[in-house]
C-alpha cells in the first residue's frame, strides 16, 4: 500500500525526544471548534522536530500557535523494532470529571481513539498489528468499544479529520481485530498511548484512559 500523507494547513512533527519528555510516550490534539468528546485540559505542546529515520512526522491540521493551545494537545508514541522506528500520532483528551467509556465514548459506535485528527500509525516496515498484516505506510486507527470486548480497526485513509467515521470512511478499512480491555485500579486522567518493546521485533501497544486499558501487539515481519 502506498504511503498515505496527511495534507495539513501546517505540520507538527513529534520525535522520540518529544515522547520521552511526556514519560514513556503519549500523544494528543484538538479541533478548532471542539465537540464535547474533544474537550480536555490544555497541555504543553511538544517541541517541533524532524521525523525519525524513515518515519513521517506527526502532522496536524492547524498552525503551531493553535496546536499549543488545544484542549486535547498533540503527542506521539514510538518504538524501535529491528533498527527502524514505528510511531503513533494522536490527540489526547482528558476526563475532566466525565464518564468516558460507555458515556463520552459510547459502546457500539466508532471512536477515533483520541481527538481532533485521526490517530495515525506510521510504519517504515511491514508489520502485524494485532491480526492485521500491514505494508509499510501510514494508517489511521479507530476503535469500536464494547462492555467486554473492543474492536480495533486499521484504516487506509489518513487524509481526513478524525470524525465522522461514516460509511465512506469505513470503505478504506484495511482490517480489524478484537481486544479484551483490562480494568485499572487508578484512573488515567488523560488518554495515553504507549509503545513498549518486549522483543527486538515485537512491541506492546497500550491505550489507557479512565479505568480502561487496551493492550495489543505490533510485530515487525519480513516483506
Amino acid at each position: 500500500m502506498a504511503l498515505a500523507v496527511l495534507v495539513a494547513a501546517a505540520s507538527w512533527a513529534c520525535s522520540p525526544r518529544d515522547s520521552a519528555a511526556e514519560s514513556a510516550s503519549t500523544g494528543s490534539g484538538g479541533a478548532a471548534a471542539e465537540t464535547p468528546a474533544d474537550a480536555g485540559r490544555v497541555g504543553d505542546a511538544p517541541a517541533v522536530d524532524e521525523a525519525v529515520q524513515a518515519v513521517p512526522g506527526c502532522r496536524f491540521q492547524a498552525p503551531d500557535e493553535e496546536l499549543a493551545g488545544r484542549a486535547s494537545p498533540p503527542d506521539s508514541a514510538w518504538v524501535e523494532l529491528g533498527g527502524a522506528t514505528a510511531k503513533i500520532c494522536y490527540s489526547a483528551p482528558s476526563m475532566r470529571g466525565r464518564k468516558v467509556v460507555g458515556g463520552l465514548v459510547p459502546f457500539g459506535q466508532p471512536w477515533r481513539l483520541g481527538a481532533n485528527e485521526p490517530t495515525t500509525l506510521h510504519l517504515p516496515f511491514s508489520a502485524r498489528l494485532g491480526d492485521v498484516r500491514l505494508d509499510p505506510g501510514s494508517y489511521s486507527l479507530y476503535a469500536i468499544p464494547g462492555p467486554s470486548e473492543w474492536t480495533l480497526v486499521v484504516n487506509g485513509d489518513t487524509d481526513r479529520w478524525g470524525i465522522p467515521i461514516d460509511d465512506e470512511v469505513r470503505q478504506a478499512d484495511v482490517g480489524s481485530f478484537t481486544v479484551r480491555p483490562d480494568s485499572l485500579a487508578d484512573p488515567v486522567e488523560r488518554l495515553t498511548i504507549q509503545m513498549e518493546a518486549d522483543e527486538p521485533t515485537t512491541a506492546r501497544v497500550l491505550v489507557s484512559w479512565e479505568r480502561t486499558r487496551l493492550g495489543f501487539q505490533l510485530r515487525r515481519v519480513e516483506d
